[in-house]
């Protein structure tokens, strides 16, 4: 399998692609491949493009989560490409998609540049996806890919950020993120697990997802959300991790500069997930 990153927080080293606050990731195993999240605006396609990354050739569309940054790319996508991949998604990623962030206004971050509530959810609904002809599915892709969801909230420290919210008649309240799901890959050495975001939190959901394949996890590739975590956070995470014996730990798009910092430090297997990036595991 050969997992290429089309877009992701940090430039690639040779400066030619374009990068923002977001991922998609193209995953190219022996009975299929997929498109694993479409960033912010859609500029992964260009990235596709002068990385040799065919889209056309892409058989399902994976959607993490319904926030702007995961799923911005869709109908750019669907809109330039006459191609029908599968859709995967967990079964609350409709009905829970008007997601928004509150701000107080003290911290200017991509989710909000003033004082309230900005909306951070999906520009499409599960009608536009229809209407292109294309199916919804839920979960299992193959005998060797499946979708992971309803994590087990093992680890008490791993904690929903408050300000992320979802409106209900016309009440804010918390996300806990039931729309959020994982990808993991059977190889010979172990699961490759992809991420999205981790917002339930990314050891709950490595976690889970060795429990229920009961195999090692080899590879841990993705976001985790490790931006908000204090210092207390950071080093649990770490001895987590380091108990798991995971081979390989490409983080990044929202893990935050000083999470990857110690994590690289501390952790053996750790690599920059950066735009660009090409890992093949076989």
């Amino acid at each position: 399998m050969k997992i290429t990153t089309l877009i992701e927080n940090m430039q690639d080293n040779d400066k030619n692609l374009k990068f923002e606050h977001g991922l998609s990731m193209f995953l190219q195993t022996k009975n299929c491949n997929i498109l694993f999240d479409t960033g912010k605006s859609g500029d992964f396609i260009d990235n596709a493009h002068k990385l040799n990354v065919d889209l056309k050739s892409t058989d399902f569309l994976i959607l993490s989560h319904a926030h702007y940054d995961h799923c911005g790319g869709v109908k750019r996508l669907l809109e330039n490409y006459d191609i029908k991949p599968k859709l995967i998604v967990s079964e609350h990623f409709f009905k829970k998609s008007n997601k928004y962030h509150y701000s107080d206004g003290k911290l200017k971050t991509d989710f909000s540049d003033g004082i309230g509530y900005k909306y951070i959810g999906i520009d499409f609904d599960e009608d536009y996806i229809r209407n292109k002809g294309i199916s919804i599915n839920f979960l299992k892709i193959s005998n060797e890919v499946f979708v992971f969801s309803n994590f087990n909230k093992k680890y008490d420290f791993e904690k929903v950020n408050k300000n992320m919210k979802i409106k209900i008649d016309n009440e804010y309240i918390v996300d806990e993120f039931d729309d959020e799901i994982a990808l993991g890959v059977k190889t010979s050495k172990g699961i490759v697990v992809l991420l999205g975001c981790s917002h339930p939190g990314f050891l709950n959901i490595i976690s889970t997802i060795r429990e229920i394949s009961n195999k090692k996890i080899y590879a841990v590739i993705g976001g985790t959300h490790l931006i908000e975590a204090d210092e207390s956070r950071i080093k649990k995470s770490i001895d987590y991790l380091n108990k798991f014996n995971i081979d390989m730990l490409g983080l990044s798009h929202c893990t935050g500069e000083k999470a990857v910092s110690e994590i690289s430090k501390n952790c053996s297997g750790f690599f920059y997930n950066r735009t660009g990036t090409k890992k093949e595991i076989i």
